[in-house]
């Protein structure tokens, strides 16, 4: 997943935790979800261990003595089997079908335990169609285990697993007493039911302080993920270089997204100092956030935390990448392209005036979406490749992070080849953007990257016009050609110069009238 995909998510989605403060104080959002996942697995679990005990248990029985018809006889365990496993596949499919509020999943869980400790118990203690069993010897049986298993899995409060774990573990006793008054069971008075099912109550114990440890590490976890001035939240996803997490100012309140990067990250995959690479990260950050052009992504903040994981804070913009956008949508009119790449000239042209390099100009790290009242509002992101013109090939934020510069269906020549690249690298770049957009087709594929890459550095270009049934101006084919050109010399040579080519165009501009009316029947607020 890429930044622009990270960091252009929705302001809110549904299980965010800011509906859900108890929850919150509990778990990071994330790892609630994971607990909604892991119940999804004991549920679908469940179901499958109920429909395969009992019917194992029919064919142990036929296997045995095939002579006794009772092993195909359907009783009343079988009858609580099938009614559990499907209450399991109930819940499954309730899980499933939406993001739930963490304090519901959680809660659900305890009753689902409390469930299956109930089924447990009768399926145990009723036994076989006629059969009646006796005896008070401690044991330990399926209950106990499961809420070990639920407190590990499915952390909550620990009051509340003590409670429903309570609950849980006095089924046993309780199936007994069912079973003695429907004749299955003989065991006297209901003190030697307790006793024999005592090491239920202590494995509850130790529930609970499983149950207790997780909750700690949950929130030394939130404590931990205090950035600066900042509090991580969920987590939105992993990029190549870290993962990028949801976060809000303490003060002010401002949501933003924080990309972190582990030292381990930087000290395995550049195999130097990770002293160095923070240092590197440092200066390099420092030069990003001087870009004050408001197409390019704004850099709140950037910091490393004592166990030396780096973090940068950037705006959290809604709407999408453009690569989402095509792949949703197909290719957009030449007009509205053409919006679209003088706002990116206008974020290049600044950092290139400034000797900076972003190297991976592609479609999923340009973001449009809404910024105050301007739809179609363009973002560059990801300067997580940027390189200053003139310093060493290596010496760039991507490869201390061990990590190939570039994207080979956007790389220019030079770059493919190893040479020293400038602003007219990101030109070239922004030549396979415009080709993606107008036509919805790669300006050159294969089957693998290097495959990709040579066609780059031998292949002319089809023009756009020829891959595409919508219309498009012949001088518009033409720039775009110019920025494919093979040789630096040959294209724009500034991305003010490619801007004012751009505006000289004789095409409709795109009004934000269109853009406003394009974004309420896409993607309503």
């Amino acid at each position: 997943m890429s930044e622009a995909q990270l960091i252009g998510q929705r302001q809110n989605t549904p299980g965010d935790s800011r509906s859900t403060p108890g929850a919150r104080r509990t778990l990071p959002p994330d790892l609630l979800r994971q607990a909604s996942r892991r119940l999804q697995i004991l549920a679908l679990i469940g179901a499958a261990l109920w429909a395969l005990g009992p019917g194992l248990g029919h064919l142990a029985a036929y296997f045995n003595t095939p002579q006794d018809r009772r092993w195909s006889q359907f009783g009343a365990t079988d009858a609580i089997a099938v009614i559990s496993c499907l209450v399991g596949l109930g819940l499954y499919t309730y899980l499933r079908t939406r993001d739930r509020k963490p304090t519901v999943v959680l809660d659900l869980a305890l009753v689902f335990m409390v469930f299956c400790a109930t089924g447990i118990a009768l399926l145990y203690h009723l036994g076989p169609p006629g059969v009646t069993v006796s005896g008070t010897e401690p044991v330990i049986s399926w209950i106990g285990p499961v809420i070990l298993m639920f407190a590990a899995l499915v952390p909550g409060s620990p009051w509340k697993l003590l409670i429903s774990g309570l609950l849980a573990a006095s089924m046993d006793p309780l199936g007994m007493v069912i079973a003695q008054a429907a004749g299955r069971y003989h065991f006297g008075g209901l003190h030697k039911a307790l006793i024999m099912h005592y090491p239920s109550y202590l494995l509850l114990g130790v529930a609970v302080v499983i149950s207790h440890s997780v909750t700690r590490l949950g929130r030394q976890v939130v404590k931990e993920r205090e950035m600066g001035s900042y509090r991580l939240g969920e987590l939105l996803g992993r990029g190549g270089m870290g993962e990028v997490y949801r976060a809000t100012h303490r003060m002010l309140a401002r949501p933003a997204a924080i990309k972190l990067i582990r030292p381990e990250v930087l000290a395995e995959r550049s195999g130097e100092s990770a002293n160095l690479a923070v240092a590197r990260f440092r200066r390099e950050a420092e030069a990003a956030a001087k870009l004050r052009s408001p197409h390019t992504v704004e850099l709140y903040d950037f910091g490393v935390t004592d166990d030396g994981t780096l973090y940068f804070v950037m705006e959290l913009l809604q709407g999408m990448d453009l690569e989402t956008l095509v792949q949703r949508e197909g290719p957009l009119p030449a007009n509205r392209v053409i919006h679209i790449l003088r706002q990116v000239c206008e974020s290049l042209e600044e950092a290139h005036a400034s000797a900076l390099v972003h190297r991976d100009i592609k479609p999923a790290n340009i973001h449009v979406g809404r910024v105050g009242l301007r739809q179609d509002f363009v973002k560059v992101l990801d300067f997580g490749l940027v390189k200053s013109v003139g310093s060493l090939s290596g010496d760039s934020m991507g490869t201390a992070a061990g990590l190939t510069p570039g994207t080979p269906a956007y790389m220019a020549p030079e770059m493919a080849l190893g040479e020293e690249v400038d602003g007219r690298a990101d030109i070239y770049a922004l030549g396979c953007v415009a080709y993606y957009l107008l036509t919805g087709k790669l300006v050159f594929e294969g089957n693998a990257s290097f495959q990709v890459i040579a066609k780059h550095i031998q292949e002319a270009p089809v023009p756009p016009s020829h891959r595409t049934e919508l219309p498009i101006d012949p001088a518009l084919d033409r720039m775009v050609l110019a920025c494919l050109a093979k040789k630096r010399e040959d294209r724009p040579q500034t991305a003010a110069e490619l801007d004012r080519e751009l505006a000289e165009l004789r095409t409709d501009p795109w009004s934000q009238e269109e853009a406003q009316r394009w974004w309420r029947q896409h993607q309503p607020a």
